[in-house]
């Protein structure tokens, strides 16, 4: 074969080859995917599980869904409102997002909430879930309604399975309390005052007595005063909540260094993965209300998360955030099978219309870890559905840096540790 012949066909090949490549490039299909959480500021060690949680369910899926390349953008929103709506307003108009996940706080939820129906950018699985969310929501008419569905429901209907239990106790003579006095603590949001609130108002209808409620920014580390009060008002039950982990652990430290004899709920304690490093032996009898990482499944992701990350994931932010985040996939499916295509008007018709009437959920079936079921139902909308067999979480009580059920009584996996 002649030079000049074998130099045209090699010309050839690379123009067909640089042709096909070219088509390739034009063809592929991108989407954006917003996943919005703290991941600086009081809540950061919450916010980066959530982060590493999400990467790790869409590389699972090869970052891909259908034929359309996944591309997740990180918003970070600083557990602080104005901040968080103008990350996301950014990252619409700057970075291309089209739909959004997650989300820790419900300052967030209720400034972000006008940013996704102005830009009509579907966001789903806010986990910031205090009322306030909720009220927004529904000034809305139902077609700026961008927010499809939650991915928590308001406090006030969760921590029901704390005062179920105590009463138990008591009535049981399991615990002896020697008067019924309760004190209540919380971060200043609306999230703090919800968990305070349903547990109080719960407490209240079986004769306990409140004897303080106080709220502390999301940076209080020192509550020296507050629990000293308690002491000496004879205080026998000390329950709030907190996402800021430094909080949370300075509650326990300095209750169990004065002292205080008193039974404590931590709501959320467990939200961060390596909560026992902060507060040691401290938080040895403390009742908490999480998902647990029980079974062999859950066990296996806990392990694959750790070898990755280097320390123990949290099963609501990281678990949570690994299971919304293949719900996710699988409504963006559904936009592909209903109209050949995935971008915001796509996801919202299908959210809107089969998401948030409860048609389209995620199942244990389907790959679940944490709950036996995720959706919602047009009554229950914009949280999503509770119960044993949909969104549920178990009371724990803490010793030696592990938690195991409590109650429900037909899931106790050990028996309650009185204070001494």
């Amino acid at each position: 074969m002649g030079k000049k012949r074998l130099l045209v066909m090699v010309l050839s090949f690379s123009m067909m080859l640089g042709m096909y490549t070219a088509d390739c490039m034009a063809q592929q299909k991108v989407f954006k995917l917003g996943i919005l959480g703290p991941f600086t500021g009081p809540a950061g060690k919450t916010g980066q599980e959530m982060k590493v949680a999400a990467a790790m369910a869409f590389e699972k899926m090869g970052n891909k869904i259908g034929d359309y390349k996944i591309e997740l953008v990180y918003i970070d929103d600083q557990s602080d409102a104005a901040k968080s709506s103008n990350a996301y307003a950014e990252a619409i108009e700057r970075l291309g997002v089209q739909a959004g996940i997650l989300n820790w706080n419900t300052a967030v939820t209720v400034s972000c909430l006008d940013i996704w129906a102005k830009y009509k950018v579907p966001h789903f699985f806010t986990m910031g879930a205090g009322k306030a969310g909720n009220d927004k929501w529904n000034s809305f008419p139902p077609d700026k309604r961008y927010l499809i569905v939650k991915g928590w429901p308001i406090p006030q209907k969760m921590v029901v399975g704390y005062v179920d239990y105590i009463s138990y106790l008591v009535d049981k003579g399991i615990w002896k309390p020697s008067q019924k006095v309760a004190a209540f603590w919380g971060e200043d949001t609306d999230w703090g005052r919800g968990v305070v609130g349903g547990i109080r108002d719960g407490l209240v209808q079986k004769g306990w007595k409140v004897f303080t409620e106080e709220y502390f920014a999301l940076t209080q580390t020192d509550f020296y005063p507050y629990l000293s009060k308690c002491k000496q008002g004879g205080v026998t039950l000390l329950a709030g909540s907190t996402t800021g982990i430094a909080s949370a652990s300075g509650i326990l430290k300095q209750s169990t260094e004065i002292g205080l004899k008193a039974v404590r709920v931590a709501d959320g304690l467990g939200w961060v993965g390596d909560w026992y490093k902060l507060t040691g032996a401290a938080s040895d009898g403390c009742l908490d209300m999480i998902p647990s990482i029980a079974t062999p499944a859950q066990k296996a992701w806990a392990k694959e998360f750790e070898t990755k990350h280097g320390y123990t994931p949290s099963p609501s932010a990281a678990g949570l955030s690994y299971d919304y985040s293949f719900y996710f996939a699988k409504i963006a499916r559904r936009a592909i099978e209903r109209f050949g295509k995935l971008d915001s008007e796509s996801i919202f018709k299908v959210g809107s219309e089969e998401v948030a009437n409860g048609k389209i959920t995620y199942t244990n079936k389907d790959g679940a870890l944490f709950m036996s079921q995720y959706g919602t139902t047009p009554q229950d909308a914009p949280d999503p559905k509770i119960g044993v067999n949909d969104f549920y979480f178990p009371v724990l009580q803490y010793k030696a840096g592990k938690g195991p059920v409590v109650w429900p009584e037909g899931w106790k996996e050990a028996d309650f540790i009185p204070p001494k």
